[in-house]
């Protein structure tokens, strides 16, 4: 079976050789290819090569249209990225620097003609040529009330949610979510197949569970409405959200949850059951610091809870977060070859 076949089966209950294995190699492909941070974002096809070239590296199931996070804001007018060799790019110029800029806001009428689109689209066009009959492409969409996050800053952004006009939270909100809805089209559109909805206000760990019903739940289901939830992930950072799931399932018919570390995983893979996808993931902080050994036992912990009998389709997938670059050789080859060895089923 190819990586996809098993991650479907893995989402429908079927049989198949082992669990799908994901690994979040992003910024490792400037060095893969002897690039700098800028560099390497600059084209769609390095970006495409790096992510090839991973796997191909360490053999895990998945790859990556996305290049960082603040690209979302360059639809908007950013127009200054902050490179750092060591770690992930990140807006340095905030497109909305005072409340009256939120009116000024416009949301491209064509996502896809856009500049900031050409380079991802020929990054996808790349890996839907080579990989896209066989294996998972993901792309990453942030949730339209984490979306200006990315166009004002975080404490802005707080100061407007908890204290501001409630007129101009929602106009700049509405903005944020028609903005997400062409946006996952066209990532659909473009062959994407995995589609990871960032939603770090989908965790009563960061919003509780008061403002998570009334604020956040309607904003998910104004994201989602228009083209529906096949092969959405529901992810909120590594943000514990097991008290929502039951909630997700019923409200937004999501029935794949990408678990934080810091959950209890077999919580969650209870709640989830045979009805959607549980994804335990590893705690790629510590794996900075882990030993092999160290390493390996918790892929094993990891594998065993998700896995349980195995007697019956699993519906499970070993993953990880963003995998800092300082994660050592070792123990991404250690993680990765303890997660097929545990993660087989036959």
């Amino acid at each position: 079976m190819t990586p996809l076949e098993i991650l479907t089966a893995a989402i429908q209950g079927q049989p198949a050789p082992r669990i799908p294995v994901f690994c979040n190699l992003l910024d490792q492909g400037a060095r893969e290819l002897g690039l700098s941070q800028r560099e390497y974002y600059a084209r769609g096809e390095n970006v495409a090569r790096g992510q090839l070239r991973m796997r191909e590296r360490y053999g895990h199931d998945n790859v990556w249209s996305l290049f960082y996070v603040g690209k979302e804001a360059e639809f908007f007018g950013c127009n200054e990225i902050l490179y750092a060799e060591d770690g992930a790019p990140n807006v340095a110029d905030f497109v909305i620097r005072d409340w009256d800029d939120i009116e000024r806001l416009t949301v491209p009428d064509d996502l896809t003609a856009h500049p900031a689109w050409h380079e991802t689209a020929r990054c996808l066009e790349i890996l839907r040529e080579e990989v896209g009959e066989t294996h998972p492409i993901c792309a990453y969409i942030t949730a339209s009330t984490s979306l200006p996050a990315l166009l004002m800053g975080m404490d802005k952004w707080m100061e407007l949610l908890l204290g501001g006009p409630a007129e101009l939270r929602d106009s700049l909100l509405a903005k944020c979510s028609e903005f997400f809805q062409k946006e996952i089209a066209a990532y659909r559109a473009a062959g994407a197949n995995v589609l990871i909805y960032s939603t770090p206000f989908g965790s009563t760990t960061f919003v509780g569970k008061k403002r998570f019903q009334e604020f956040s739940l309607p904003w998910m289901r104004r994201d989602l409405a228009p083209g529906g939830v096949a092969r959405v992930v529901y992810y909120c950072g590594m943000a514990p959200f097991n008290d929502v799931i039951a909630t997700v399932k019923d409200e937004l018919d999501i029935h794949l949850h990408y678990i934080s570390p810091l959950a209890d995983l077999a919580e969650a893979r209870a709640i989830i059951g045979e009805n959607g996808l549980t994804c335990g993931v590893i705690d790629d902080i510590k794996l900075i610091h882990w030993t092999v050994e160290e390493t390996r036992a918790e892929v094993e912990r990891i594998c065993r809870i998700g896995i349980g009998d195995r007697r019956r389709p699993p519906h499970f997938l070993f993953g990880t977060g963003v995998m800092p670059m300082a994660v050592p050789e070792a123990n991404i080859r250690a993680m990765l070859a303890a997660a097929f060895e545990y993660g087989r089923l036959e």
